[in-house]
């Protein structure tokens, strides 16, 4: 679900706890299912993978701060926009989110699978739902509950027909009311906590017996980074929508910060989708327009361009140092701290046409220049990884690129990895050499780090090596046994 930022301003990029009535209705696998409880990963009999089952994602009421009034003059060396905004969003909650939550209790209120999707059919009839969506909405559950099944998981069906009369009732409420992404989006958490939401549907798809994490002390490396305010970037391949959720659960056990922090750069593919929406609403996301869909109409590519220069400066924003004056109080605001996610091939992976082996797909030198460039200006330490995931077997993309939005969505059950390699310094690799040859240097270098990380988790996984097939520079391990 994710993609890439980038080239100047044409590049592009990549994707609880309160229990509430709301859902009462709906079956629920576990008694505890309405409590406060942490997300943890246990293991309940060697056929299961994963017991962990959605928790209501449906949170108290959230109130406003009430500082809204508050404006101040802020005098900055630049960016005096940019930071009275970010004043703003320090000092008070998003009005939108005093709101009652919109529901569909026609989802919601499902006791059956049958009753999920002849809802469905009632919402067209209706015409409340378009018949397109419609389609895709069945289309999914019957993927979800083949793949859930498939997993051998105590009260799949539970799970099934909760998780998906919630996906249903989300895509439902925003065709009704479509959700604007901005720029630089922050992960809705209330008062529907929209990131447990999407963990909770993925955690389903994978098979945690053979999944595996490459270099767990070095994540712990990048979070030591993270407190001493310095800002991390993971140049990474990127295969699925399922990507932010993937690396999410694989380390969450260990790293929660980590894994509800991430700032994912997007394309525009999965905030404009109707059925990629509402998980993409649960994640930190810098929105881009995709390269490779930069002229699909022609007439938009420069709204297109301009839009994706806004969101370059939101990043710089986001990595910078800067200091504020204003008229109320004196202070000093932070950027850094902050960790970005980036592909900088400009979307998903796909498979050799000629032997179907999947291989992270090449970088583009000028999208990690520039991120680098980024990073290096900002005033604050900054520190680049390279990220290797494979998920593709879980939610795999069309084989060809689409123009059209609306992809068909195949889920299976299946082991996934993510694996980072010690951080790699521009100085270090390419700094006596001058551009282009030195950009060139240092995307081949993230590039092959990545390509290795990925062989050695292809072997764990599909070669059935398991933890078996690490390698000196490439440690694998389960986290969360």
């Amino acid at each position: 679900m994710l993609i890439l930022s980038a080239a100047s301003s044409s590049s592009s990029s990549f994707m609880l706890s309160s229990a509430s009535s709301s859902s009462a209705r709906i079956p629920r696998p576990l008694s505890s299912f309405s409590t406060c409880v942490p997300v943890v990963v246990t293991t309940v009999s060697a056929a299961a993978t994963s017991t962990l089952f959605p928790i209501s994602c449906f949170g108290v009421k959230s109130r406003t701060v009430g500082i809204r009034k508050l404006r101040c003059a802020l005098f900055c060396a630049s960016k005096v926009r940019g930071m009275a905004e970010m004043i703003e969003d320090a000092m008070t909650v998003s009005a939108s989110e005093s709101h009652e939550l919109p529901q569909s209790r026609d989802f919601l209120d499902a006791r059956t699978g049958e009753d999920l999707l002849s809802a469905v059919q009632k919402a067209v009839e209706d015409e409340k739902l378009p018949l397109n969506v419609a389609e895709g909405m069945e289309d999914l559950y019957q993927n979800y509950r083949n793949a859930v099944l498939q997993s051998g998981v105590p009260k799949a069906d539970e799970a099934i027909l909760y998780n998906m009369a919630l996906v249903f009732d989300r895509v439902f409420v925003d065709v009704k009311d479509p959700f604007e992404f901005s720029p630089y989006h922050k992960a809705i958490r209330e008062p529907f906590d929209y990131y447990k939401f999407g963990q909770n549907y993925i955690r389903q798809l994978v098979d945690f017996r053979s999944s595996y994490v490459g270099n767990i002390s070095v994540f712990g490396e990048m979070a030591e980074k993270l407190k001493q305010g310095d800002n991390v970037v993971l140049m990474s391949n990127h295969q699925s929508e399922a990507d932010p959720a993937i690396i999410a659960l694989l380390i969450e056990s260990k790293l929660p910060d980590i894994a509800e922090n991430i700032i994912y750069v997007a394309g525009d593919r999965v905030i404009t989708d109707p059925l990629c929406k509402p998980f993409s609403m649960g994640r930190n996301l810098l929105c881009v327009y995709s390269k490779k869909h930069m002229n699909d109409e022609p007439e938009l590519a420069e709204m297109k361009k301009r839009a994706n220069t806004r969101s370059l400066k939101e990043m710089a924003l986001l990595l910078r140092y800067l200091c504020c004056f204003c008229f109320v109080f004196l202070g000093v605001f932070w950027g850094g701290s902050k960790i970005i996610w980036i592909a900088p091939s400009g979307g998903r992976d796909r498979p050799d046409p000629v032997t179907n082996e999947w291989y992270p797909a090449p970088f583009d030198a000028s999208a990690t220049d520039n991120m680098r460039r980024l990073v290096q200006h900002a005033g604050v330490p900054g520190h680049i990884y390279p990220l290797a995931i494979l998920c593709h077997d879980i939610m795999p993309p069309p084989a060809q690129v689409e123009k059209n939005i609306g992809e068909k969505r195949v889920v299976s059950f299946h082991g996934a990895g993510i694996s980072v390699a010690p951080k790699i310094d521009f100085h270090e690799v390419a700094g006596a050499l001058e551009d282009p040859e030195a950009k060139m240097v240092y995307t081949e270098a993230l590039y092959d780090s990545v390509s290795q990380q990925y062989n050695v988790l292809n072997s764990a996984i599909h070669g059935k090596q398991g933890l078996k097939a690490s390698i000196p520079s490439v440690s694998l391990s389960q986290p969360w046994q």
